[in-house]
């Protein structure tokens, strides 16, 4: 689940907070009411800056706390491509322990200069048993466009880079490309020969 960019924990405005909790508290019930476990996760950014990070972050922090446990077992907290870095998430992440959904396109975007790869370790590590595997967000930047917009098609040269620096942790992609499936096939077509994509497979047969 991904409830929309007005879902807001960290906000100033009480009442923005107030309706963010019922917004969650609706997810969290679908869920349940599905029967799935707690890798079924809802999926949020930390939230506005609103000029001041660092009480931004605490404040998500102290919100995160009194959210009820069928939130927090549910929730994960996801890079963006303005203000949070994933560095950020991982502050997080040490204080609540919610887990840290890693967004490539968003830490392309927006990044303290560290790789693809030197992030990937923390960030699984975010994750316990019980969340299931890490959830990964994938896309590349839109030649030229805005920093941040999703490509219309996969790039194969990209995707295959991105594979190679993720090795060997294993997780569960998500496709954020505007042609949809058309990429899907590609991207099957590229991880065929990787490992843990033949393991996956071998997993669901």
């Amino acid at each position: 689940m991904h409830p929309d960019q007005f879902t807001l924990i960290n906000s100033l405005d009480i009442g923005v907070f107030e309706r963010s909790l019922k917004e969650l508290s609706y997810h969290a019930q679908v869920l349940d009411l599905m029967g799935l476990d707690t890798s079924a996760k809802i999926q949020i950014h930390v939230g506005g800056v609103y000029g001041d990070k660092e009480k931004s972050i605490t404040r998500f922090i102290e919100r995160f706390v009194l959210l009820d446990e069928r939130m927090k077992k549910r929730l994960v907290v996801e890079n963006d491509d303005r203000s949070y870095r994933v560095e950020d998430c991982l502050r997080i992440h040490a204080e609540t322990r919610i887990p840290v959904l890693f967004d490539a396109l968003h830490h392309e975007a927006n990044n303290s200069g560290k790789t693809v790869r030197e992030v990937f370790g923390p960030v699984s590590k975010t994750w316990n048993q019980g969340d299931g595997l890490p959830m990964v967000d994938y896309s590349s930047q839109r030649r030229g466009e805005l920093k941040g917009r999703h490509a219309q098609s996969i790039d194969p040269k990209a995707f295959k880079e991105f594979l190679e620096e993720t090795a060997p942790f294993d997780f569960d992609l998500m496709l954020e490309i505007k042609d949809k499936e058309k990429s899907c096939l590609k991207a099957i077509e590229i991880a065929s020969d990787d490992p843990r994509f033949r393991k996956a497979l071998w997993e669901a047969h």
